[in-house]
């Protein structure tokens, strides 16, 4: 075993010989959109993303279903299901089976096996001072999807954050894979989801046993992700995460309540979060930009020394 649930890793994985180690991860959910083909989409991404995190290769996939079979029509799980194949297909790797039940509520996702090198697993442990820190989606899903849920935000909103949430990291990832064949560092990676930006920032902290500063203006938004905040449309895990995280922030302006609240919402599937060199840093985001990479993206602070797990805001 090279990583187990002890370390707070995004997956377990186990070394098989010198040259392969499998990855192993499985995450489901209900749903956060209505449209069920998206809800597939996402939940898949969702799950694979955590093989990504660890700089491997998703290999095989099994669904996870639960089927309201009394209340719901049956195309809609075969909906959920291709959904879910689609986004398999599109990370090259095959889904081979699952297992599905009856239960009251829909729920979807995956249980996911990817391989990488032994000498190549990418830890949430190993960053370093002096490193930067790169995000490669714009956070705030679910301040955005409480908006829907309230018919307050408009279509064009939802199919936004539906399209960053459907959208694989596998081109993040290949482009870390590639930076490190060219001989540059990276040293921790992590993908962020329930916790929010702060919350897995300061699991990367604390593995690290380093600090953290974040250049408030260099955060990636989703647009209007600031407006419902100040209206108070917030997701209850957003004020779970605060409650838990708010002792590590060091905030440069105290009454900046609504960055805080970005910083905790509870993302689903979201961007990975890479500390490395800066010049690793600038060849990654000179590539995401030659792969016409959609989303928002940034190099939105760095490691410091300092008490282990603090993130201080500027």
């Amino acid at each position: 075993m090279i990583v187990g649930a002890e370390t707070c890793d995004d997956a377990g994985v186990y070394r098989l010989n010198d040259e392969t180690a499998l990855i192993q991860t499985l995450d489901f959910f209900t749903p956060i959109v209505d449209d069920p083909y998206r809800f597939g989409q996402i939940t898949a991404a969702n799950a694979l993303s955590d093989v990504y995190a660890m700089g491997g290769t998703p290999l095989l996939a099994m669904n996870i279903l639960t089927c309201p079979i009394k209340s719901m029509d049956a195309d809609v799980f075969r909906q959920v299901i291709k959904g879910g194949l689609s986004k398999v297909e599109e990370a090259g790797a095959l889904l081979v089976g699952g297992h599905s039940v009856e239960d009251q509520e829909l729920k979807y996702g995956l249980s996911v096996t990817g391989v990488v090198h032994p000498d190549r697993v990418l830890l949430n442990s190993g960053a370093k001072p002096g490193d930067h820190l790169i995000i490669t989606k714009p956070i705030g899903t679910g301040i955005l999807s409480t908006a829907i849920k309230g018919n307050l935000a408009d279509p064009a909103t939802e199919e936004h954050i539906t399209e960053i949430m459907a959208t694989l990291n596998r081109i993040p990832a290949d482009i870390v894979t590639t930076v490190r064949d060219k001989g540059y560092m990276v040293n921790a990676c992590t993908d962020i989801t329930g916790f929010g930006l702060l919350g897995h920032l300061h699991e990367m902290m604390i593995a690290s046993g380093v600090s953290a500063r974040l250049h408030k203006n260099q955060i990636p938004l989703i647009r209007g992700c600031i407006d419902f905040i100040n209206m108070g449309i917030i997701p209850e895990g957003a004020y779970t995460n605060r409650k838990f995280y708010s002792k590590w922030i060091r905030n440069s302006n105290a009454d900046d309540d609504a960055m805080e609240m970005a910083l905790v919402d509870p993302q689903t599937s979201g961007g990975l979060l890479i500390a490395a060199p800066p010049d690793t840093c600038k060849e990654i985001l000179n590539l995401l930009k030659e792969k016409g990479y959609p989303l928002d993206y940034a190099d939105l602070g760095e490691i410091r020394e300092g008490e282990a797990g603090t993130v201080e805001l500027i």
